[in-house]
């Protein structure tokens, strides 16, 4: 199996402009504005690798980073919002949202990843418990909750490395294959499961009006369905 990548550090890997370069030189993600999380097992270096593609022709280009989701300042957390609760509002970490709910007659509280924290999900017993990426919350003018949403978030889970096509691309700006595969029975065997035993649990809550919010590249998509 083999692959390459097609996305470095938020630009084309052909792109060859200066603020490409730049961004890799850096190792800053253009979308998080910090040092790219996603990192190398062996040394632990900054990866940059957004998206990558098998050789096989016609096979799609597919995002292998969560934080690439997140392009346009969390885009994707304003169009569920709207989705959800039928209002553009404006988005609030975690518990500051609730002073912001009561100066604007109303917001749209946010947890997770960096914004306010994972929330856990109830537990009907045992030990243990699971999280969601994701937790919108609308409250009130007074600052109470008054409904809120969950969403889960999956890119594809990626086999071999790319470690000889990063550092090409790092050297010369150079498009080289490399032993990087897709995942996809990975995927399916842990997003599937979790996606119903959440939606479960999520159901059960009155305020959680909407259910659960599954956002993924097209490509997974398909082959969720496709497993389903």
């Amino acid at each position: 199996m083999a692959g390459y990548i097609t996305e470095f550090f938020g630009y084309r890997a052909e792109d060859r402009s200066k603020a490409a370069l730049q961004a890799a030189a850096s190792g800053v993600c253009p979308f998080s504005g910090s040092q790219c999380s996603k990192t190398l097992s062996r040394d632990r270096a900054v990866s940059g690798v957004c998206a990558v593609k098998q050789m096989a022709e016609g096979a799609p280009s597919v995002i292998c980073c969560p934080i690439r989701l997140y392009a346009e300042n969390y885009k994707l957390l304003y169009r569920v919002s709207l989705k959800a609760f039928g209002e553009m509002s404006p988005l609030y970490a975690g518990r500051s949202a609730v002073e912001k709910a009561k100066q604007e007659n109303g917001a749209i509280a946010v947890f997770g990843h960096g914004w306010g924290g994972e929330l856990r999900l109830p537990q009907r017993h045992g030990t243990g418990a699971y999280f969601v990426d994701w937790v919108l919350a609308r409250l009130d003018g007074n600052g109470k909750l008054a409904e809120f949403t969950a969403i889960e978030v999956q890119t594809i889970d990626t086999t071999g490395n790319y470690r000889t096509a990063r550092e090409k691309l790092l050297q010369n700006r150079e498009i080289t294959k490399d032993t990087v595969g897709f995942n996809w029975e990975n995927v399916a065997k842990r997003i599937i499961p979790q996606i119903i035993y959440k939606g479960q649990i999520l159901q059960r809550e009155d305020l959680c009006k909407t259910g659960l919010y599954f956002v993924c590249p097209e490509p997974v998509y398909e082959r969720v369905l496709a497993r389903l």
